[in-house]
């Protein structure tokens, strides 16, 4: 299935996204009718989006052409008639390309080398080595402080003194090198992670640890991040790009699961690891609102595959709750759970989904980082790795608010997020809406009108049009999928 290579007659034009399963589905059955496709993946054509929704009135992947018939996505494919199907395949493959046929891109930016320079490329950062000696200076050990014992620790004296000894460095620089291993997260107060802040002159008999020796369990801890720190909005991006890349190499052919053992097993994956520890040092408290939404979203979905890789897909309800309130990164001197970045940044510090109280505390660092209210769009970009969440996608701060109203409106298209029974009087929509529901607006009235707004010029928008204006309105709730896309 060549990219790009158009037949002397007609083709089929498919425009797809990476890591979308209904995508990987339709490309394997149009395989096996052995017809000439163009693959146009909108991930890499953005400019697309826009031709793609005027073309077909739809914001959802896959959608597929035959020759300039527009034939709908995955499930219009599946469900053709065998003598209609037949019928496409031969105008493909015996009538020359209509005129009105959607052009082809000139060029597919992940061929010719495009995309090979945004590797990262680690710059040893100045302090790494000091802090590898430091590892093994005999400067760290336990100490006690009342009842507690506090392991792999040292006091800032202790520091200071190794530094002048063993480096040869004046009181006053050994301070200030000691100022930066705070501030640059290379080593944290035991009693507040990411003091780094303060001034390391008042706290000389202050315990501190190297920030991989901090005990937690993010999943990309205990080694030192030793590269020259990367943007934040650069490196989510990195990170995500690569594990979708990874999750489109083992998603099943018929893109209905996905090889996690295969996965992990790919040396792929170890890279992909040794780049998310650079996650540790990265600055959050000078992003934009709009890096923030990308940064975080992005390393959510990145965290959920990674999560999946070393634990296991949860399978019941309990494992659902330890899962999201357990796995974890290490970002930017702090650990964030799933359940963190959701509830405590994208969605300005509210409860979520059977929590008692806000993630972060009045006094918790990272509150700083969180948004000030919540962004209800997050919910369709945001992929628990169920079979019943928005299709998998990176984003990107430049465009981020237009990304994330696209994503909305691709949910609300499909029969899984919004279904509208004029005859009843009724709207149906996803349990996202139901357990969320405060983020919507927190009455039905408030809701249906978030959602008639957020939906793209379509049949299902203009029934749902006249059901609001008719009257009192049912609402009620689809079930959810939780089983897992997982197997072997």
């Amino acid at each position: 299935m060549g990219e790009f290579e158009s037949s002397p007659l007609g083709r089929v034009t498919v425009y797809s996204i990476q890591g979308c399963p209904h995508c990987v589905q339709a490309k394997a059955t149009l395989r096996q009718l052995e017809v000439p496709v163009c693959d146009i993946d909108i991930g890499s054509h953005s400019e697309l989006r826009a031709k793609l929704k005027e073309l077909t009135g739809c914001s959802t992947v896959p959608q597929i052409f035959f020759n300039n018939v527009h034939v709908g996505g995955n499930d219009d494919l599946q469900k053709l008639a065998p003598e209609e199907l037949q019928r496409l395949v031969k105008l493909v493959k015996e009538e020359l390309l209509p005129a009105d046929t959607p052009p082809l891109p000139e060029k597919n930016p992940s061929e010719d080398g495009a995309g090979e320079n945004d590797e990262f490329r680690c710059e040893r950062d100045e302090l790494a080595d000091l802090v590898k000696d430091l590892k093994h200076g005999g400067v760290i050990g336990s100490h006690r402080r009342g009842l507690a014992l506090y392991k792999k620790s040292f006091t800032g004296n202790q520091l200071v003194d190794w530094l002048q000894k063993e480096k040869g460095m004046a009181g006053d620089v050994a301070c200030n090198t000691c100022q930066a291993l705070l501030q640059k997260m290379y080593m944290v107060s035991v009693h507040r992670c990411g003091q780094k802040d303060g001034s390391f002159v008042e706290g000389m008999d202050t315990l501190f640890r190297l920030l991989e020796d901090d005990p937690h369990s993010a999943l990309n801890a205990g080694q030192t991040a030793a590269c020259s720190p990367l943007q934040a909005a650069a490196l989510s991006l990195l990170l995500r790009e690569m594990i979708l890349k990874l999750f489109s190499e083992h998603l099943s052919a018929d893109g209905k699961s996905v090889d996690y053992k295969g996965m992990s097993l790919n040396p792929a994956f170890e890279h992909y690891c040794e780049l998310a520890i650079q996650l540790q040092r990265v600055e959050l408290l000078s992003l934009s609102r709009e890096e923030k939404l990308a940064f975080f979203i992005n390393i959510y979905n990145a965290l959920v595959i990674h999560g999946y890789l070393r634990l296991g897909a949860p399978t019941n309800m309990w494992q659902r709750y330890r899962f999201f309130n357990y796995v974890s990164y290490l970002i930017g001197g702090e650990v964030f759970t799933l359940q963190d970045i959701e509830n405590g940044i994208l969605r300005g510090n509210r409860k979520g989904v059977a929590q008692l109280r806000r993630p972060f505390s009045k006094t918790d660092p990272r509150l700083q980082v969180a948004l000030p209210d919540a962004e209800p769009l997050i919910h369709f970009a945001l992929n628990c790795g169920a079979k019943g969440c928005p299709p998998i996608k990176t984003y990107t701060p430049q465009d981020i608010d237009s990304q994330l109203r696209t994503a909305a409106e691709a949910f609300l298209e499909n029969d899984d997020g919004c279904v509208v029974d004029s005859g009843k009087g009724e709207v149906r929509l996803s349990q996202i809406f139901k357990w969320y529901k405060a983020d919507f607006g927190g009455t039905d009235e408030k809701l249906l009108k978030w959602v008639l707004e957020h939906m793209g010029e379509s049949p299902k928008k203009t029934s749902l049009q006249g059901i609001l204006s008719a009257g009192k309105t049912k609402v009620s709730f689809l079930p959810y999928d939780w089983s897992s896309n997982s197997y072997r």
